[in-house]
């Protein structure tokens, strides 16, 4: 029986991928046999993240520094990618950065570069990938990474949300303008995800935790390993009639109108 989930020969570039989720779907897709390029601004800790991964991998990942938010950095690393590996199947559009701030607070240059990283970048990289895609009549899968935030708000996450609302548009757009050049193009929008910002933000204040959960039907956070096993669902074949949408990962939070009860530990 076809094992649809085996990526063997199929060349992935993940974007901010030194940790969180994308360091989660990098691991994803090494364990099912991709080549697996890993993108990130800080280039050390990409590389370390790599050499991690590369234990007991059959296909070493590869460490690459890079800025989303540069378009000639984008178009070189789609370059550099093609160049070691001969081809680009699947792109997770991942890299993001969070600046609080809402309607009356938020600095212009803030906004500026939050938007310069989560929409732009994202525009950028997914634009980048997409024109190698269609000129080498590569059937690739690209998985932009959204938010239940695009949906949702947080006051004082104004640029964050924009963003995110912005990515979801910008993957049905491009699903429908990329369908007859046999690219899919889906979007992942998680909600409270146990990453190590988040973590720090809980040990910071435990009540954070106790907010989160009140608004999450399931009772508990998202492991960044479920998100990279949508990943991988959706830059494989058992998605292969799925384009232009977001599956949102979010313990229920969507479908809830109203808090939950939360036990006190």
């Amino acid at each position: 029986m076809e094992n649809r989930m085996d990526f063997s020969g199929k060349t992935v570039l993940i974007t901010g991928a030194a940790q969180g989720i994308g360091y989660a779907c990098a691991e994803a897709f090494v364990k099912h046999g991709a080549t697996v390029c890993m993108s990130d601004i800080n280039g050390e800790a990409v590389t370390k993240a790599a050499d991690t991964l590369a234990v007991g991998a059959s296909v070493k990942p590869i460490a690459m520094q890079s800025d989303v938010s540069d378009a000639d950095a984008c178009t070189r690393l789609v370059e550099s990618i093609v160049s070691q590996t001969g081809s680009l199947d699947v792109l997770v559009n991942n890299a993001g950065i969070a600046i609080a701030g809402d309607i009356l607070t938020l600095e212009v240059a803030d906004f500026d570069k939050l938007m310069g990283v989560n929409l732009r970048g994202a525009f950028l990289m997914a634009q980048a990938v997409a024109r190698q895609m269609v000129a080498a009549g590569k059937q690739g899968s690209i998985i932009n990474m959204s938010s239940v935030n695009s949906v949702m708000s947080l006051p004082n996450q104004l640029a964050y949300c924009m963003a995110k609302g912005g990515i979801a548009q910008m993957t049905r757009a491009m699903s429908v303008r990329l369908a007859a050049e046999g690219v899919r193009v889906n979007a992942i929008g998680p909600g409270s995800i146990g990453t190590e910002l988040l973590q720090a933000a809980i040990k910071a204040n435990p009540e954070n935790l106790t907010g989160i959960l009140a608004r999450t039907p399931l009772g508990r956070l998202g492991e960044p390993s479920e998100i990279g096993d949508i990943a991988l669902y959706l830059a494989s074949d058992y998605s292969s009639y799925i384009t232009g949408e977001t599956i949102y990962a979010d313990g229920g939070r969507l479908a809830l109108g109203y808090t939950v009860p939360v036990k006190n530990n």
